[in-house]
């Protein structure tokens, strides 16, 4: 059954990503499904991993035969929320996602967004509650959520989490985590190591070559924490998501490595989540960067093949 549990303690995701809700008292163990209400011991099995058939062509011929590629299918958020007796039910996001770690994914969503600002908010969170790629957040009856300044389409991409906003104001959300003075001091050679270290945890991409992952790291290099997603600003939101359905925020004792590129989008959860270090295997953008400037972020870009540039609150990084 050890297969079957998420990633604990270093262990690798399953090709099929298999979620089980797990007995805390019996395991000892703890995940951000063990903070949802209801029995501990049942599995969700997430199809995370499609097998094709294909034509490949190579040296001049073409062959049979099979590929993986990521799956990806649309989330529907609903959030309920209001006095018993008088809920009020709304469809927050459509989003396209890769299947897996929609709890986290919701819960990161609504926090990053500004729409909740603590756990307690959350009475419940019901996966496939209307159905096949549903989520039904249930807030608890005092929780008011702020819907003025997130105001979305319907319908948003898997690629663009700013795509919809209802207006410019809309985009920028304040986070709880206000910059501070620190004394955060990091080796630059610390930092050459993480794109291996992320791609020896990257199992589903490694298999389809086709998924975003946002990772956690302690200041001495250390693994903590993984999501992937065909989204960049979903496998972030994951990643956020559990931290704050664990009571692990601010992260401001993390670097958060992207895997590619470093967008506004992704800059706004991230000071959302209290980060101040961000260092991505792509380029930023320039408002990227403008945000990383204004929140007080270490932003590094082009981090591989032992090199970086940096691009804003460079003090920290010991050349």
């Amino acid at each position: 059954m050890e297969a079957l549990l998420p990633r604990i303690a270093g262990r690798p995701y399953p090709s099929l990503m298999a979620l089980k809700l797990y007995d805390d008292a019996a395991s000892g163990q703890q995940s951000a499904f063990s903070l949802l209400p209801g029995p501990k011991t049942y599995i969700w099995v997430m199809q995370s991993v499609a097998q094709v058939r294909i034509i490949r062509y190579e040296q001049g011929a073409a062959v049979d035969a099979e590929d993986q590629l990521a799956v990806e299918e649309p989330l529907e958020l609903h959030l309920r929320y209001g006095a018993a007796g008088s809920k009020t039910m709304r469809i927050v996001s459509v989003t396209m996602r890769t299947p897996g770690s929609d709890a986290e994914l919701s819960a990161g969503f609504l926090f990053t967004e500004g729409i909740l600002q603590a756990r307690s908010q959350i009475d419940a969170i019901r996966e496939e509650a209307f159905g096949e790629n549903t989520v039904l957040v249930d807030l608890a009856e005092v929780a008011t959520p702020v819907l003025h300044n997130a105001e979305r389409n319907f319908y948003t991409t898997s690629s663009c989490g700013v795509c919809g906003k209802a207006g410019i104001d809309a985009i920028r959300t304040v986070s709880p985590f206000p910059p501070q003075a620190d004394n955060i001091s990091i080796p630059a050679p610390l930092f050459c190591r993480l794109p291996e270290l992320l791609r020896d945890q990257q199992a589903i991409f490694n298999s389809t070559g086709g998924l975003h992952a946002s990772a956690l790291f302690t200041f001495s290099g250390a693994f903590v924490m993984l999501r992937e997603d065909v989204g960049r600003h979903n496998a972030l939101d994951k990643l956020i998501g559990a931290a704050f359905l664990n009571g692990q925020l601010p992260l401001a004792q993390s670097i958060l490595l992207l895997s590619g590129r470093a967008s506004f989008e992704l800059i706004q959860k991230a000071a959302m989540a209290g980060i101040k270090v961000v260092a991505a295997v792509g380029a930023p953008s320039s408002l990227a960067l403008q945000l990383a400037t204004e929140q007080g972020i270490t932003l590094l870009g082009f981090l591989r093949d032992g090199r970086f540039n940096i691009y804003a609150q460079g003090q920290r990084i010991l050349l």
